[in-house]
């Protein structure tokens, strides 16, 4: 009896594990820009590099055939010395992703977090080649909490939602 039991237990996580499942299909850059419109002039006379960096980070995505989906990461870098800009840099890293038998309240975090900060490394990488071939010292950009980033996301998606017509 204890026999079975253990049978019946294992095919039930066997058949859960197979009803979720997340797997990257295919990891891409979908579109990618590269500005310096200061050069020349930005690397003749400048002695110090202090420059101020902003980033702009913002994802997409999009349900296919067959539990696909398509996250894009878009990510712009742009960098001033001064108020001139030294350099501009965005790039969209997308992937495709096969995403099975999850819930639709864990499909919200796996798309809006989960699949981004997959991508990030991708694009940290992309741009950072990117401003050193424009003949800029490298740009390393920090780690990126998405999952704060989704969570406020939402709060300001519900804090912006008309509220629940009350009148009878």
């Amino acid at each position: 009896m204890a026999d079975e039991n253990q049978k019946d237990t294992s095919a039930a996580a066997g058949n859960e594990s197979q009803a979720q499942q997340f797997k990257i299909q295919r990891v891409y850059v979908k579109d990618v820009s590269y500005e310096s419109p200061q050069t020349p002039a930005v690397f003749v006379g400048n002695t110090s590099w202090q420059p101020n960096v902003s980033l702009h980070l913002n994802t997409e995505s999009t349900k296919l055939d067959n539990d696909l989906y398509e996250c894009v990461l878009t990510v712009t870098a742009t960098v001033k010395l001064g108020e001139e800009i030294a350099y501009l840099c965005e790039i969209k890293q997308a992937g495709l992703f096969l995403i099975r038998g999850f819930e639709q309240q864990r499909l919200g975090p796996m798309l809006g977090s989960f699949c981004p900060n997959l991508l990030f490394p991708f694009a940290r990488e992309e741009i950072a080649s990117l401003v050193q071939k424009g003949g800029f010292p490298q740009l390393l950009l920090d780690p990126v909490n998405f999952d704060a980033l989704y969570a406020q996301h939402v709060e300001a998606a519900r804090q912006n939602a008309p509220a629940p017509d009350t009148e009878q």
